[in-house]
């Protein structure tokens, strides 16, 4: 964990925005500006899931670097406010997280949730917006979004058969591809909406994909599997040729609104 007083609550890698591709990476970093310390944890607790998703900054970065493209980071840790989280889900600050309580966020004064919205959550969100819109106005067309994130090997004990998965809501024009060209690789087990269901009403694709009608997918890789150096190349010799074959397709670059299982998106 880094702790810094000069604080971007982002971290942009430039790329070919005429491509149409963006890469996001919500939970990429567990960093903590100074004036929060370490949330009255112990160091340890940076390093587990709860902080952040192992691997995905590497693996992004490894993603952007392959394909050209450019890529968006929160910088912070999801125990300071969760940037993949509608500014009214009550996970958005949390006070108990997989068995730790966090002490920083407990209380949490309305005046203290509204300065870490507008400090981190926000600046980060209107990044991504800008980065999306300006995507669009350099290539001409509908910009995919991808979005990567990492998932523990097991969860209350039980153990995850997935080596991925691929999230989505009502939009399966890339999510479909990926599973599909994943699942073609002997021996690796996907998950379709596994371990969690891509229909969460205000997170980062709701947001910036599904109410503008642009295709997307997240990706969930199991962090044991991009945990070291090897296993990140491997994921990104996996995962960038089929990003480019999907972003070639016409089709991903049109808009097309599906709507979402969590309701309207008004």
């Amino acid at each position: 964990m880094t702790r810094t007083a000069l604080f971007s609550p982002f971290h942009m890698i430039d790329g070919d925005r005429t491509r149409g591709m963006i890469l996001i990476a919500d939970h990429a970093r567990r960093d903590l500006p100074d004036e929060y310390a370490s949330l009255g944890l112990p160091a340890a607790e940076f390093d587990r899931h709860i902080a952040y998703d192992i691997g995905v900054e590497p693996v992004t970065t490894g993603l952007a670097q392959m394909l050209g493209v450019p890529a968006i980071m929160a910088t912070y840790s999801r125990l300071l406010i969760d940037p993949n989280r509608g500014e009214d889900d009550p996970t958005l600050i949390r006070q108990l997280y997989d068995g730790t309580i966090v002490p920083g966020n407990y209380p949490m004064p309305p005046a203290e949730r509204e300065k870490r919205l507008a400090a981190f959550h926000r600046p980060y969100h209107d990044a991504v917006s800008s980065l999306v819109k300006s995507v669009a106005t350099a290539s001409g067309k509908s910009p995919f979004i991808v979005s990567v994130h990492s998932f523990t090997p097991s969860m209350q004990g039980i153990a995850r058969p997935w080596h991925a998965g691929i999230l989505w809501d009502s939009d399966a024009r890339a999510a479909h591809l990926l599973i599909e060209r994943l699942s073609a690789e002997v021996g690796l087990v996907v998950g379709d909406n596994e371990p969690y269901d891509g229909a969460l009403r205000g997170d980062t694709m709701f947001r910036h994909a599904i109410a503008n009608g642009y295709a997307h997918a997240l990706i969930e890789i199991r962090q044991d599997l991009i945990a070291e150096e090897r296993g990140v190349a491997e994921w990104v010799e996996r995962l960038g040729p089929i990003l480019e074959e999907i972003d070639a397709m016409p089709e991903i670059h049109e808009v097309r609104r599906f709507g979402s299982r969590t309701g309207s998106l008004d």
